[in-house]
């Protein structure tokens, strides 16, 4: 089979040679990146962070026999774990004599994914180098192996077929971004989705551009967006204090903006001035995207003069008239429910956006940027139903002050966003049908 060489344009024709090849291009970049990652090292935890895991060191959480019939989810972020929580509720139910371990690549991801599958059954994911692998496949020896979105590591894609695995990409998608990469390099592409037994595409987009990058397309079925799927959480206890909060002082209308980006907290903070300037006990509850931004954020809350608490410090002070930075993990999502209007971020800059579908959830009137290239489909979706408004940085503080002073056509906007959503369900059920064909299997490591 030809595949893609790496050195002067030229064809490789052995499979071996070009993962040869792969693997000491993907060693060398980390050579040559070490200095880099060692000096952030030294100051940001989320670097440091399951080092020893990636490197191929078991956790010894994850010693004790595990059998030979286990599955193996992987989920790079916060987003991708909830995206596959509800699925992997569902396997476990119909299949509860399988363990089902869950890898992430993010420190957020890990978090999360151990508070909803336990500290147990969770690790970081491998380097895509032989040494680090083949220890979790060992130890492991899943019949399954899950994957989400759009995670194509051709070491592992390989090695994990090789095993005696089948493997599942869910919820795929291809994003305008990665379509142009991984079109340059379609031959190596080829070789290594050729190891993916299906591909469970969220659109029929999708599914065509997973043929365009070398998926064979008989293998491409359409389940839908698991995200559509996926349960408003349990609020946690913040939840009902800030209600309360709010309720005996009067506060509101209230604003969450969540998943904010570098360079969209002082577009939001202007337009929260102007609301502030017509409704003084207005309320902005601001939620940066990343952990080691909470304190910029603040400090420049406090720039601005508006009052400022942190979500970790506050003690019940009166929130109306300030803003309030959500400085923790996987509560924003169930804090939306107590905004009368939601901005969802990455979309003011050219991030490529963020999840519009936890703000809908709550049937809470949605806003976002022009940037929205990562959730198109979603998004465009839910232009269709008039169930969110998109605007520009100039755009967004007039947009403010119109919904929260026509409190009616904030609340039929919600309305919508929960129709909207509501029509779209069904995908966990679609995807569970299709991996029944591989958990009905005995596991080709088990001995029959």
């Amino acid at each position: 089979m030809r595949c893609l060489g790496v050195f002067c344009g030229r064809q490789v024709e052995c499979p071996f040679v070009m993962y040869l090849i792969y693997t000491a291009l993907v060693a060398l970049g980390l050579l040559f990146g070490m200095p880099y990652w060692l000096f952030h090292m030294l100051g940001d935890h989320k670097y440091r962070a399951g080092l020893t895991e990636r490197l191929g060191r078991i956790p010894d959480r994850l010693l004790p026999p595990v059998g030979r019939n286990s599955i193996w989810v992987h989920a790079v972020s916060v987003g991708e774990v909830l995206a596959v929580s509800r699925l992997i509720d569902e396997i476990q139910k119909c299949y509860p004599e399988r363990r089902i371990f869950v890898s992430t690549t993010t420190d957020t991801g890990q978090k999360l994914a151990g508070q909803r599958f336990g500290q147990e059954n969770v690790f970081y994911f491998p380097l895509d180098l032989p040494c680090a692998i083949r220890p979790y496949l060992n130890l492991l020896k899943p019949g399954l192996v899950i994957l989400a979105e759009t995670e194509f590591w051709p070491n592992f894609l390989r090695m994990a077929r090789q095993s005696g695995a089948r493997i599942a990409v869910v919820n795929a998608r291809i994003s305008d971004r990665s379509r142009r990469g991984y079109r340059i390099a379609r031959s190596l592409m080829a070789r290594t989705l050729e190891n993916v037994s299906v591909f469970l595409a969220q659109t029929e987009t999708d599914r065509t551009r997973l043929a365009e990058i070398g998926a064979p397309a008989d293998r491409v079925q359409v389940s839908g967006n698991l995200k559509f799927d996926v349960a408003s959480p349990s609020p946690p206890p913040i939840v009902e204090r800030l209600q309360d909060a709010f309720e005996k002082t009067n506060a509101g209308p209230i604003i969450v903006a969540g998943s904010t980006m570098d360079g969209e907290e002082l577009l939001l903070l202007r337009g929260f001035e102007i609301v502030r300037g017509r409704h003084a006990r207005a309320v902005m509850i601001i939620a940066p995207r990343h952990p080691q931004r909470f304190q910029q954020v603040s400090e420049l809350i406090t720039s601005l003069g508006l009052p400022m608490w942190r979500r970790s410090l506050w003690s019940g002070e009166n929130l109306g008239g300030g803003v309030l930075v959500l400085d923790s993990i996987g509560e924003l999502a169930a804090i939306y429910a107590l905004g009368d209007l939601a901005f969802v971020g990455g979309s003011l800059v050219e991030h490529g956006g963020h999840n519009i579908l936890e703000p809908a959830q709550h049937g809470v009137a949605t806003l976002i940027g022009p940037h929205y290239d990562n959730f198109r489909d979603m998004v465009n979706l839910f232009r269709a139903a008039d169930a969110v408004q998109i605007v520009g940085p100039a755009e967004l503080p007039l947009a403010f002050v119109d919904l929260v002073s026509n409190p009616a056509e904030c609340q039929a906007l919600g309305r919508r966003a929960v129709e909207t959503l509501r029509t779209q369900a069904g995908a966990t059920q679609k995807t569970l049908q299709a991996l029944r064909e591989f958990l009905d299997q005995p596991n080709k490591n088990e001995p029959t």
